[in-house]
């Protein structure tokens, strides 16, 4: 139980990579708000850790709206008496070429990824600070946020200014016992992965299954998708670690895609 009597918060967590972050939490015996915005999806995995026994809040959010983050965030630290870690997770993918990008879209994609992990790690960090026993901030980065593909250039450029928020993060916070670390994976086989795959297949020209093999998992060691289980264990490693010796890194889980 290596976060017994922990309390963390986990955005985007209806769904994929979020969900069983929040389920292997739930069995490492913290308390998990699931905070998604699409509410249903929520409330599907808040009962999903209650069948494991956990406790679990769901709670509606979308993390580009201010105010929603900040009510979010309070009734979370009323309903579990404080907070001690995020994993800033919330996330959607649009793909098109940089000179036929629509700006709205641009904006939506920053806005969910970038802005969102700077307006949950503002809300949550007077709690963290507060308790006197600090805590830990996870942001959901991605292989895009050390390399690049074509055709994601907002969700590249997000993904790398998580890493610098990260390591502002893990510098402010240390005097606070607050640290701040990526976890970085590759190709997830996930809702969101699946919906690329046409876009992709059309935007390059090539078969489906040739945009798995040939773009998504060309570079990896073993022609293998990152597992959403895989990431999960990343989280709860970030998570249980005893000292700030691990803040400001980046984890990458890519099946060796990515090597640095």
């Amino acid at each position: 139980m290596k976060l017994h009597g922990k309390s963390a918060i986990i955005t985007g967590a209806g769904s994929g990579i979020g969900k069983a972050i929040a389920l292997r939490f739930a069995k490492e015996g913290a308390n998990v708000a699931i905070a998604d915005i699409q509410s249903d999806k929520a409330d599907e995995t808040a009962s999903e850790v209650r069948a494991l026994h956990g406790t679990a809040l769901a709670i509606p959010m979308d993390v580009a709206d201010e105010k929603a983050v900040n009510e979010g965030v309070a009734s979370v630290v009323a309903a579990f008496g404080g907070l001690d870690v995020l994993v800033s997770n919330a996330g959607i993918q649009i793909v098109h070429p940089i000179d036929e990008f629509p700006f709205a879209e641009w904006k939506q994609m920053i806005a969910i990824h970038l802005d969102g992990a700077f307006l949950t790690t503002k809300a949550c960090l007077p709690h963290m600070y507060g308790s006197g026993r600090g805590g830990t901030v996870i942001y959901m980065g991605s292989v895009h946020s050390k390399e690049a593909s074509p055709l994601k250039a907002p969700y590249v450029a997000a993904k790398h200014g998580l890493m610098g928020l990260c390591k502002v993060l893990a510098k402010e916070g240390a005097q606070r016992g607050v640290r701040a670390n990526v976890i970085c994976p590759g190709f997830v086989r996930t809702a969101l992965v699946d919906k690329q795959i046409p876009e992709l297949a059309r935007s390059l020209g090539l078969a489906e299954d040739e945009v798995v093999k040939k773009v998504m998992l060309k570079e990896t060691v073993d022609g293998e998708f990152t597992t959403v289980d895989d990431v999960a264990e990343a989280a709860v490693f970030c998570a249980s670690f005893p000292t700030a010796a691990l803040t400001g890194q980046s984890i990458t889980v890519s099946h060796g895609w990515c090597m640095r």
